[in-house]
């Protein structure tokens, strides 16, 4: 059944902002969207314009955004390295390092590769035998099974010329961070919707009920963002703080049990500095121990000489909610998608680039 037209009608957006707006809230209440694709739908349909009585604060579920440099200027290393093929998703390719992008190293004739799936690896390794694949992955719990798989697919595959590179992120992890951040000032959440199909509803039970926070699970249509925009102003007028689960279409109570049982096979938690955030306890996943073999943090002798931010770039406030792109000098003018200082102007799922792209229109 087709539901792409339903799911954009514009005469239920317009019904649905006049219930939000006939909930008549007390005040200004501020929402954080921890998904960027979630941001980019919002501006791109002009939904803050809507709602006055709604702040929208952007959040860290960028995961190419949260990429501290420190790991960039690593992936730098390792697709330097002589008979090296580097392979990662596209997003990453532009974001800067401490002294250039893997984008700069593939013009200086490095063989860095951008990758539609994880398992296109497969084909890579077996056509060039006499070099050392990287796989550099990255990606929140969305993105963490397809890893998992090519795993499973490498070793039943005896390939001896892959190696991993794992930046694999969590969700709950920095939202509970930024929920413990005096500087933080969020009222109920938008939770992602890829995401939550992977970790199920019930990952969000124990910091609505610790923080008094509602959280609703949103598609990334305005129909969806909107249904899940009226939960929200009726939870802040009742002063509840439940998971509403507006994605019930593809979100379960308890996630992809499968996917979960896979990543568990292979990956351990790990702390992880997130670009904005500092580092996170458990915010991250590594490879296990018994896979030390793959592992290229532990299989290559990484060097590095990471350099601070550039402090022009507002990009860590904005992954933290306490500004917003247009709060940026750079903005527009010195940083844009084609020369982008800070990495939210990069993704496809970064709020500068959102900003940049959907505002002007």
């Amino acid at each position: 059944m087709n539901y792409i037209k339903e799911y954009k009608d514009a005469n239920i957006i317009n019904n649905l902002k006049k219930l939000i707006n006939n909930v008549k809230l007390d005040r200004v209440y501020n929402v954080m969207e921890i998904c960027g694709g979630h941001t980019h739908s919002l501006i791109k349909y002009s939904i803050p314009s809507l709602l006055p009585n709604i702040n929208f604060i952007h959040g860290p579920g960028c995961p190419v955004c949260v990429m501290p440099k420190s790991r960039l200027d690593e992936a730098i290393f390792l697709a330097s390295m002589e008979g090296a093929i580097f392979c990662t998703l596209a997003d990453l390719i532009k974001v800067p390092a401490s002294n250039t992008s893997l984008e700069k190293l593939r013009a200086q004739g490095k063989d860095i590769r951008a990758l539609y799936s994880p398992l296109e690896v497969l084909k890579i390794a077996n056509e060039n035998k006499d070099k050392k694949i990287i796989f550099f992955a990255i990606g929140f719990e969305t993105t963490t099974p397809m890893s998992a798989v090519l795993i499973e697919k490498v070793l039943e595959m005896g390939l001896k010329n892959v190696f991993f590179h794992i930046n694999h992120v969590r969700v709950p992890e920095p939202v509970e961070a930024l929920l413990n951040d005096k500087d933080c000032n969020i009222d109920g959440f938008l939770a992602p919707s890829h995401v939550s199909v992977i970790i199920g509803e019930n990952a969000y039970l124990n910091m609505a009920n610790a923080y008094k926070k509602p959280f609703a699970i949103s598609g990334f249509e305005p129909v969806d963002l909107m249904h899940s925009l009226l939960n929200l102003s009726l939870q802040f007028k009742n002063k509840t703080h439940n998971v509403y689960n507006e994605y019930s279409r593809l979100v379960s109570k308890n996630g992809n049990e499968k996917a979960k049982e896979l990543i568990d096979k292979y990956f351990r938690r790990d702390d992880f500095e997130f670009r904005g955030l500092g580092v996170i306890s458990n915010g991250g996943l590594e490879l296990k121990d018994e896979y030390d073999y793959i592992n290229a943090k532990k299989v290559f002798d990484i060097k590095t000489n990471t350099k601070a931010e550039n402090k022009a770039c507002l990009c860590p406030k904005i992954l933290k909610g306490l500004a917003k792109p247009t709060d940026c000098k750079v903005f527009g003018n010195l940083c844009t998608p084609n020369n982008p200082i800070g990495s939210c102007m990069v993704s496809s799922e970064g709020a500068c680039a959102a900003y940049y792209k959907y505002n002007r229109i």
